[in-house]
């Protein structure tokens, strides 16, 4: 399929869902899905895919050994040239990632990671949560939202199952606590929803503006407990291809949400595939089967 082909799939996406009339699916091109490559070279894969923004890593990590070596939270050079080419692109970026609070986290310890998001003009920050304590991950979290919300941030939270917010209820819990829907809300990623036990039905009867941003992948009905982190991390299906509800996910999301395709394939990595091709393959899947989403939701697209 043709890079102008895949374009015009994703942009001619009408509304999804019986809740989504007028609203049009925003793709987004998560890192993971090219996770070899710097953050100044996503605009360009982003734009080639036809994909409205990112969401993107500020600063590399050991879990993720495929990484290039950057830190946009300590080089403000690398910001800018950040900066500039998304500016040239005309691509957002949308959430950056890593955020994680845990037993021996401050809420000022996030201060500059906070400071380097604004400075990019970045929409949202995502956070996982792992501090066993309850009343302190609250009151940590709560901390969290208002260093951000003083430098104009959106907050999401992630669940994840080996996390202390390990499924949907927990995370509507957690974003009812701080009480600002549409500026502190939950990424809701497909695939921690499946391997959670939630479903489709749980994400239609979500209250309004309280989803900040959904992650698409797919892959099969069950994976052995044991699977499941590096299959978060370096392999997951693409959408449409495996055995999650794909198009009913799409269509039971609230209006106006961003979908990101977070797809990483480290076997397409192995064999030697570029970046690109990887970007083009995932999006097209998502393009694909939100276009079904939106035939079967509304007669023909």
């Amino acid at each position: 399929m043709t890079i102008a082909r895949i374009e015009h799939m994703v942009r001619s996406v009408g509304p999804v869902g019986a809740g989504r009339r007028g609203a049009y699916m925003h793709l987004l091109l998560d890192h993971l899905t090219v996770i070899d490559v710097p953050p100044w070279d996503l605009p360009d894969l982003a734009a080639a895919t036809g994909c409205d923004g990112v969401c993107l890593f500020l600063h590399a990590m050991s879990v993720l050994p495929r990484m290039a070596d950057y830190d946009l939270v300590t080089d403000a050079a690398a910001r800018r040239r950040v900066r500039s080419r998304f500016q040239e692109r005309g691509v957002r970026m949308d959430l950056a990632y890593p955020f994680t609070l845990h037993g021996r986290s401050v809420a000022t310890d996030f201060r500059p990671a906070l400071d380097a998001a604004a400075d990019l003009g970045i929409r949202a920050v995502n956070v996982l949560l792992y501090d066993r304590d309850a009343g302190r991950r609250h009151d940590q979290f709560a901390a969290f939202c208002e260093e951000a919300a003083g430098r104009g941030l959106a907050v999401g939270v992630e669940f994840y199952p080996p996390s202390l917010v390990p499924d949907l209820p927990a995370a509507i819990a957690e974003v009812a606590r701080i009480g600002r829907p549409g500026r502190v809300g939950i990424t809701l990623d497909l695939l921690h929803l499946v391997r959670s036990g939630g479903d489709v039905a749980q994400v239609a009867a979500l209250p309004a503006g309280s989803v900040l941003l959904a992650q698409l992948c797919d892959g099969p009905a069950r994976v052995a407990p044991g699977a499941r982190e590096a299959e978060a991390a370096r392999e997951r299906g693409l959408p449409g291809q495996g055995d999650f509800d794909v198009a009913g996910f799409l269509r039971a999301l609230p209006p106006d949400v961003p979908v990101s395709v977070e797809v990483p394939q480290e076997e397409a990595i192995l064999q030697g595939e570029a970046p690109l091709a990887r970007a083009l393959r995932a999006v097209s899947a998502a393009g694909a089967v939100a276009a079904r989403a939106v035939a079967e939701g509304h007669g023909p697209a």
